[in-house]
């Protein structure tokens, strides 16, 4: 007891001596005033997170799942906001909608029980609260679901039980709680009173804030509970939206600020009230709507914030991007946001908003670019590399394509028509069709001369429009030029970049022949299965190596008139600036040991291998072949994180494994789009990095968007150590499933197969042939198709090649 005596007195002495020697200070010197606030809020603090229904992006709204995890993983003052309903005995309920159908499994319930009423003044249809009481709700067994089409139904049959509102206020005990009031004139013409309810629920447990889009509603209570820690917000809908009370649009109502802040503190808005987007998604100007609240002394928040929204394509399907621009902006900050997936507006608020722009941030992960920065313009075009340097990619790609004229150039396709607009040029006539390379007819590089390919244009790809209909940047969708390779060596030589990475990949035709090489070479498993050796003294396997031989004189190398795309590479590199400068690595990548192989044997460049296949584990001999001519693996996320339909169902030791062997890890490919995203990373890019890079310890990101990856580098919560947010922690692997009904869970899937010696040796590239010059022994050329477009002769016999080696597989 006397030690904390003393210990409170020196607190004591030392606060008021403090105190004295502070008030002196102040006297004799001119003392700096405190640091103004970074905050451009009414108030000067950060902005609030409010989550609407809780996670709703993920769980059903407003179900217990959702409020529990809005609260894990959000702001420690995140609030909690309930759309309140009034059932029959007016008992107050959390739920999104006036019509429980269209959030609830009522209709399968109760299927006769469809009502119609009046919702100011509009006919509606459907099951509504006020005819039911919380009884019938609960022992019914009305649970709630997912009403987005969007979003996972996965957790519909969790069973999820409609929560009254004292149940989410005394149970969950929220930091903040906010109750929205979306429909009082309707409930007060089925005598229930929603001004009573609120005023009874407020003197049992704090209710921080109370919103409505009826002037009546608020103006009704807002005397009674003038004084109380309870805030008024009036929440504006669509512009052109009737308010009932008043008679007034939402739009006219928003030029008399006065008027609204005589009945409230704060008001709620449409996100496009304040940044605008035309009709094509692209922002306007923002509006003055923030400081003209403020200048009145109102709040201002704002609503419709989703992860898995479409928002404007300047934001680029970057979430956080858009939080910035409402937080952080260098003119205002709104005060609060409404969100679907608080997770983001709070890692946002806490280690994104205030940041230097301009510091590249930690050391890892290295930001490799994917055909530059790809998701914002057609990729491995001029403007894609400059994007990605700007947005601070440590290295920027090259995947090399051959042209007909010997010419290597940046293209991440050998089909021009899925980055070109070859299908509307004069060369429409080249298609060709391989069925061994893909199922529909394409144009290909090799067809055309570089200068036939800067005639056309490029298109950007599309890689999430089917199914889901996303697309990007399309006011650029054939923006830019295309660029050699010696122009993409001359452009990144100058810049801030810690190197280049050239990727170059054997033709699948090619590919796939030198993998039959090897399966007549060596033994090999087939589907878990013992494949007797093949020696090349087998007449099977030497009737398949003689053609094979044919093919690759007569189709490959002929037909590709002899180009040495490894030869064409070195040499490019030697030409360069990168011949001499020793400043910037140069990376080269590939899936195919030979095409390394060759390169370190002819140059000191760094090496990457690319495993072209998602895997759980790789064997010691495979490491070490792989180690043999690499310093580096790239690997699929999936490969890291296996996912099933979507959610991940553990996590692999990949990473590790080739670490232990001194091997750097990059890992490919990071999107911005939430439909790339497992459910488990809550549809938002930078926990799918911070997954990746703190739960595995990768090396480096490939990504189409650099700039995101740059962006999450410099977060300042990636120094806080022990006391990192739970926002900014990796995700606990297979966690979404662990919470879901075993019965919704998705059938278990075969895993992904371990890499082992046989995937990774390959035969040596075979010298480059003498383009075939026609003479009197040369073969005739095939005829032409009944269509009219030329056609490959040698792909019949590939198939009878592929028949012949299904035949040896089989017995």
């Amino acid at each position: 007891m006397a030690t904390l005596r003393a210990l409170l007195l020196g607190l004591c002495v030392a606060w008021c001596v403090g105190g004295l020697v502070d008030e002196v200070s102040a006297q004799r010197s001119n003392k700096a005033p405190p640091k103004p606030s970074p905050w451009k809020t009414l108030n000067g603090n950060a902005p609030l997170v409010v989550a609407r229904g809780g996670f709703s992006g993920i769980f059903p709204d407003s179900s217990i799942y959702a409020y529990q995890i809005a609260m894990q993983f959000s702001l420690p003052n995140v609030i909690l906001w309930c759309d309140v309903q009034l059932t029959k005995d007016a008992v107050g309920i959390c739920l999104s909608s006036l019509t429980i159908n269209n959030v609830t499994n009522i209709e399968q319930v109760k299927r006769n029980e469809k009502k119609t009423y009046l919702v100011n003044g509009e006919s509606t249809s459907g099951w509504f609260p006020i005819d039911y009481t919380l009884d019938d709700l609960q022992m019914e067994k009305i649970t709630l679901i997912q009403p987005s089409f969007s979003r996972s139904a996965s957790f519909d049959s969790s069973g999820f039980a409609i929560i009254p509102v004292d149940y989410l206020a005394m149970q969950l005990r929220p930091r903040g709680l906010w109750l929205n009031i979306q429909h009082d004139l309707f409930y007060s013409q089925h005598n229930l009173s929603m001004r009573s309810y609120v005023l009874s629920l407020s003197r049992q447990v704090i209710v921080n804030y109370v919103s409505s889009p009826e002037v009546g509603f608020l103006r009704s209570i807002v005397t009674r509970l003038k004084g109380s820690v309870t805030k008024l917000v009036f929440r504006f809908l669509d512009a052109g939206d009737i308010e009932p009370t008043t008679n007034q649009t939402y739009g006219a109502l928003l030029t008399n600020l006065t008027f609204i802040k005589t009945f409230a503190s704060g008001i709620l808005v449409p996100k496009n009230y304040i940044w605008p987007v035309n009709s094509a998604r692209y922002l306007l100007p923002y509006t003055s709507l923030v400081s003209d609240a403020h200048k009145e002394g109102l709040e201002v928040f704002a609503a419709d914030f989703a992860n898995d929204g479409l928002i404007s394509f300047n934001y680029s399907y970057d979430p956080l991007s858009e939080y910035l621009s409402y937080f952080d902006n260098g003119d205002f900050s709104v005060d609060g946001v409404l969100s679907d997936f608080p997770i983001t507006p709070s890692s946002t608020i806490d280690c994104f908003s205030h940041i230097n722009k301009s510091s590249s941030g930690q050391a890892m992960p290295k930001v490799i670019s994917y055909n530059g920065a790809s998701g914002i313009y057609p990729g491995s075009t001029n403007l894609a590399y400059k994007q990605a340097v700007e947005d601070g990619a440590d290295y920027i790609d090259c995947s090399v394509q051959m042209t007909s004229d010997g010419i290597p150039i940046c293209l991440d396709t050998i089909n021009l028509f899925d980055t070109t607009t070859v299908a509307q040029s004069p060369f429409n006539n080249l298609s060709l069709t391989v069925p061994e390379v893909q199922k529909n007819s394409g144009i290909f590089v090799f067809s055309l001369t570089w200068k036939d390919i800067q005639s056309l244009k490029p298109s950007i790809r599309n890689p999430w429009f089917t199914g889901y209909q996303l697309v990007r940047n399309p006011a650029y969708k054939n923006a830019g030029s295309f660029v050699s390779l010696a122009d993409f060596l001359t452009f990144a030589v100058d810049k801030s970049l810690a190197g280049v990475l050239i990727s170059i990949e054997v033709s699948i035709l090619y590919s796939t022949l030198l993998k039959y090489h090897i399966f007549c070479r060596n033994s090999c498993y087939w589907n878990e299965r013992k494949i007797p050796d093949l020696s090349s003294t087998h007449p099977l396997c030497k009737q398949l190596l003689v053609g094979l031989a044919r093919f690759e004189n007569a189709a490959y190398l002929a037909r590709k008139q002899g180009l040495d795309v490894t030869g064409a590479v070195i040499d490019a590199l030697k030409n360069s600036p990168y011949g001499n400068q020793t400043v910037q690595e140069v990376l080269i990548q590939s899936s195919n040991i030979s095409v390394l192989t060759k390169f370190k044997e002819q140059t000191k460049y760094k090496l990457v291998y690319k495993v072209d296949e998602n895997i759980r584990d790789a064997d010691d001999a495979s490491i070490n072949d792989i180690k043999k001519v690499a310093q580096t693996v790239a690997i699929s996320k999936d490969s890291v994180y296996p996912e099933n339909q979507l959610y991940l169902t553990g996590m692999t030791d990949v990473v590790q494994r080739l670490q232990s062997f001194n091997l750097t890890v990059y890992t490919y490919l990071f999107s911005n789009e939430f439909v790339s995203q497992a459910w488990d990373f809550f549809s938002d890019p930078y926990v799918q990095i911070n997954s990746f890079v703190m739960g595995s310890g990768l090396n480096g990101v490939i990504t189409d968007y650099p700039g995101t990856a740059a962006m999450y580098r410099r977060n300042r919560c990636l120094t806080l150590g022990d006391k990192t947010p739970v926002y900014m922690s990796p995700v606990q692997s297979g966690g979404l499933l662990g919470l879901m009904n075993p019965l919704s869970q998705p059938p278990a899937e075969a895993p992904n197969p371990i890499l082992t010696e046989q995937n990774v040796a390959e035969s040596p590239l075979p010298p480059v042939s003498k383009p075939v010059r026609p003479g009197p022994n040369a073969l005739a050329p095939a005829p032409p198709s009944p269509s009219g477009h030329p056609r490959l002769a040698a792909c019949a016999f590939i198939s009878s090649l592929l028949t012949l080696l299904a035949c040896l597989l089989l017995h």
